[in-house]
């Protein structure tokens, strides 16, 4: 008799997006990734576009912040940028190791968001990312472009105990459209007809995109592996057991911010 398939690796395969023009709803990932009945969201309503949540693999207490895709296509507006910082300060004063599900393309830029204070805020979290003494773990599931990735890993690809990606991942160092648009600018306004200009465009950008996907990133080193979204679970799990417990100490760690 065939071992039933647990019921997590189901729901994964069911949610997980097929391509980079499908969003999906993070919040299921989470529901499907965590102990069921155990994701806390916390400040559901404030910087909408990260989730900041506690919750349970095989009762082991986590730390989860996750891009919202849904919402400003997961990029890390200043509102966001607190939110994480603030959640990966309350997790490490409490010793809760944290994962990051990453589908970021990049921070928020533009007059409304500089006039917010973005690089401050912005910078704040790779701060808070840089000073974590937690173990960390980044799975990629789909967009990972500039800074906003390196943000959503505490700092760099390098700094978790492992990065991970799905097959729909895709690296970059920014937006891949803008990448192409500013590099090849020249070769772009070399060509007089404007049809022919747009299908070249949109040829380098497909080229772009096949160059900067998960299994391709990976030949260069970029992160430790590709993996089947459903085993999602049992790598970070393997991941999370494997560092060493933290230190005993008496008295508080450190100051937990205002939320």
């Amino acid at each position: 008799m065939s071992t039933p398939t647990p019921l997590h690796v189901l729901q994964l395969r069911h949610v997980i997006p097929e391509n980079r023009l499908r969003a999906y709803d993070v919040h299921a990932v989470l529901a499907a990734l965590c102990d069921a009945g155990s994701v806390l969201e916390l400040r559901a309503g404030f910087g909408v576009s990260m989730v900041t949540a506690l919750a349970r693999l095989e009762g082991r207490p986590v730390g989860v912040v996750a891009n919202n895709c849904m919402h400003l296509s997961g990029a890390i507006d200043p509102p966001a940028a607190d939110k994480a910082s603030r959640f990966m300060n309350l997790c490490d004063a409490f010793d809760l190791p944290l994962l990051f599900l990453c589908d970021c393309p990049g921070f928020m830029v533009g007059p409304e968001a500089e006039s917010a204070a973005a690089v401050r805020r912005c910078c704040r979290m790779l701060v808070a990312g840089g000073s974590l003494t937690v173990p960390v773990v980044t799975v990629i599931t789909r967009k990972a472009y500039g800074l906003g990735a390196q943000a959503m890993a505490a700092g760099g690809f390098r700094s978790p105990l492992a990065t991970l990606a799905w097959p729909t991942a895709e690296i970059g160092g920014m937006g891949l459209e803008g990448a192409v648009k500013l590099g090849f600018r020249k070769e772009l306004e070399a060509i007089a007809d404007v049809g022919e200009r747009a299908a070249k465009y949109e040829a380098m950008v497909e080229q772009a995109y096949q160059r900067g996907k998960g299994l391709n990133a990976a030949r260069t080193f970029e992160f430790d592996d590709v993996i089947d979204p459903a085993d999602t679970r049992s790598w970070v799990l393997r991941i999370f057991k494997s560092a060493p417990p933290p230190k005993h100490r008496e008295g508080k760690k450190k100051h937990v911010d205002t939320w």
